[in-house]
């Protein structure tokens, strides 16, 4: 049976996508649409090999022994709802009778593959799972980032603002919701490369400390401190949140540190933050979300876990808000800024589609690759709600009682 008969079968006789590979065999449409192209027989090694079929498909593409031609984004949105009538063991059936025990080999394991060590959210391991994310490189992410250098979901006003823009909204929105004013204490937890730092700082007076697990960030942080004249209000802190030392701060925010936390620690993770706060200062919490509190949302052992984010966990709305108000917060607002990142990651696709040479220079292919997939899959993931963007907003209450908010939302 050759490889576009068995494509047919997976997805159907009328394929969205084309389809060709290396034993010329061919299917699908050919105006205009994407094709799915296996180049090395390698990839059914890695389809057969896999645990998961997704996984394999994923280290397939990384290595290039799968390929796309024409637009990866439109490739997935097309096969994203389709409904496969084949079983995996239909499928082993079919690679065995095409080549046998010699699928079940599996090939050199792409580049990035993370590996990290020693117990689940100790200090050592969040360290070592946070650097294998987010030290790919401060060059490679200014392509991607942009001038804004910001790796979070940003807030646009339309769909076709800019996304540097859309990033300025996204932090001026968190220190409206937190109130600031010149002179308050802030501490930025997952503070990235000092995006909010210096924005809190330079906009609103307030006096910040950042922290970061990525040595890398915290020194390009520090660098755009020094450049802004920022010196005396803001810092960058190479350190882990559980270590910051000070406390009564009027406000804390946390942007896209939670997933990184694990669900189990949430409590005590929140019991943290309530503890550095005085009394009627608030915490806005951003983070990715599941969109229900039924199973994992990260797939332990699958693509995300393994080359993006190792030992990523996401929480649903509802557990969130719980774990905030069993930790002493009483929880002012919520809201879902899923469409945002769909945008926020289409523009991302973008910055690296448009310096993709450049990117494999800097990170290498197989890393621009895992990189793209990335990306693009997390787009298709907010737009088809299967992933969410939650930001909350608690505060701790003077006497037990007292908010000190006035009794609209002022931003």
């Amino acid at each position: 049976m050759r490889l576009a008969e068995v494509f047919t079968r997976i997805v159907g006789d009328d394929p969205p996508v084309g389809f060709t590979a290396f034993d010329g065999s061919s299917a699908g449409p050919q105006a205009g649409a994407p094709v799915l192209d296996v180049r090395d027989k390698t990839a059914l090694n890695y389809l057969v090999s896999a645990r998961r079929f997704e996984l394999g498909l994923a280290r397939a593409y990384v290595t290039g022994a799968v390929d796309v031609m024409g637009d990866l984004y439109e490739a997935l949105k097309s096969l994203w709802t389709l409904k496969y009538d084949m079983s995996k063991m239909e499928m082993l059936k079919i690679f065995n009778s095409m080549g046998g025990v010699r699928l079940l080999r599996r090939p050199a394991l792409p580049e990035r593959e993370a590996k990290v060590s020693g117990r689940k959210h100790s200090k050592k391991r969040d360290a070592e799972a946070i650097a294998h994310h987010y030290d790919v490189g401060n060059d490679f992410y200014e392509l991607v980032l942009g001038d804004s250098m910001t790796y979070t979901c940003a807030l646009y006003d339309r769909p076709t603002a800019t996304l540097e823009r859309a990033q300025f909204g996204k932090y001026d929105l968190v220190a409206r919701k937190l109130g600031l004013r010149p002179g308050m204490r802030l501490l930025d937890i997952g503070c990235g490369w000092g995006g909010m730092v210096t924005h809190a700082a330079r906009h609103y007076g307030a006096n910040v400390i950042g922290v970061t697990l990525s040595k890398e960030q915290a020194e390009w942080g520090q660098k755009a401190i020094k450049a802004q004249g920022l010196g005396h209000l803001a810092e960058v802190r190479y350190l882990d949140y559980r270590d910051v030392n000070e406390t009564e701060f009027d406000a804390i925010s946390s942007i896209g540190l939670t997933e990184h936390v694990g669900t189990e620690n949430l409590k005590e993770y929140f019991a943290s933050l309530y503890g550095k706060l005085r009394a009627g200062g608030r915490l806005l919490n951003h983070c990715i979300t599941k969109p229900d509190g039924f199973g994992p949302a990260i797939t332990r052992g699958g693509f995300i876990s393994r080359y993006v984010f190792p030992d990523g966990s996401l929480a649903g709305p509802g557990t969130l808000m719980s774990r905030m108000h069993d930790s002493g917060f009483e929880v002012r607002h919520s809201e879902n800024l899923r469409e945002h990142y769909a945008l926020t990651l289409r523009d991302w696709v973008g910055n690296l589609e448009r310096s993709w040479g450049k990117a494999v220079e800097l990170a290498g292919e197989q890393t621009a690759r895992a990189w793209r997939l990335y990306l693009v899959g997390s787009r298709l993931g907010f737009e088809h709600n299967g992933i969410q963007l939650h930001q909350m907003l608690g505060v701790k209450l003077r006497d037990g009682v007292h908010s000190d908010m006035s009794l609209r939302p002022q931003w």
